[in-house]
């Protein structure tokens, strides 16, 4: 625990002016427009509460406000704020504090001296915390946003019963890949599609890596009962395979997407050739 000034009690005994003082310092910071007067109270108010619970306590008062701190750094991140605008909720507390403690510690000397650095070193200390919880939340945010762009980047369509369709469009790597088969299988398990086309017209490059990857997905979607056809072979991309040595071994592949429906549609007995 962050040692505490021992005229931290006696500092906070009007919390009213503190926190009326501490509120006027945020008056023109983006908080006051984002945030309800009401909500910003309530939460600053319960700050001063538990400053004034840790000046009276001990180890457990002081891990309830570092959870606070963690609690109030997440909701931060919840509603949107950047950094600077999160510690200055923080930071506008510190010259009322400080100015009290000061006057507690009557006003000159090293004895004040050191109380109004204990002071500083405690806010300090809750700002550290408050910045690695704000961290922490705004990356746990950004991992699920990029995992929910992968899952849209990924739509697995209808095509017609019994055929679904997967068109794959920018850089196939391996945490895509892994999605891709996710999503495709779990589709297969739902409609019990029994034809997948793979159409990559979308990716940039072919290379061995994505070669792989196709194999992966067809061969998981073959366990799921599903055959597949991948379209897309672009001119470029079939000389790009032949180069680099690729063998897609028996992969019933096409040109275009069209050209992979409309093959589906004569081995489900469907197509004009069926006819």
């Amino acid at each position: 625990m962050t040692d505490a000034p021992d005229t931290l009690a006696a500092a906070l005994e009007d919390r009213d002016a503190l926190l009326e003082e501490w509120l006027g310092s945020l008056s023109a910071s983006a908080m006051r427009n984002q945030v309800s007067d009401a909500e910003l109270r309530e939460e600053a108010a319960t700050l001063v509460d538990q400053v004034a619970d840790v000046a009276q306590g001990g180890e457990e008062e002081w891990e309830v406000l570092l959870e606070a701190m963690d609690g109030l750094a997440r909701a931060r991140v919840e509603q949107g704020f950047d950094s600077a605008d999160t510690t200055i909720f923080v930071q506008a507390l510190r010259t009322p504090l400080i100015k009290r403690v000061h006057a507690a510690a009557g006003g000159g000397g090293e004895e004040a001296l050191e109380e109004v650095l204990k002071a500083s070193r405690l806010l300090d200390h809750v700002l550290r915390r408050m910045m690695d919880a704000y961290v922490q939340a705004r990356d746990a945010v950004i991992a699920q946003q990029q995992e929910d762009l992968l899952e849209l980047s990924t739509p697995v369509v209808s095509l017609w019963d019994g055929v679904l369709a997967l068109p794959l469009v920018g850089t196939l790597d391996s945490r895509r890949a892994m999605v891709v088969m996710e999503s495709l299988l779990e589709r297969i398990a739902e409609t019990g599609a029994q034809i997948s086309i793979l159409d990559i017209t979308g990716v940039p490059t072919v290379d061995t890596l994505v070669a792989q990857h196709l194999m992966k997905t067809v061969t998981a979607a073959r366990l799921m009962g599903a055959d597949c056809i991948v379209s897309g072979i672009r001119p470029q991309i079939a000389q790009t395979l032949v180069q680099l040595g690729v063998n897609l071994g028996d992969i019933d592949t096409r040109a275009t997407l069209a050209d992979a429906f409309a093959h589906a549609l004569d081995r489900l007995g469907r197509g004009p050739e069926a006819a």
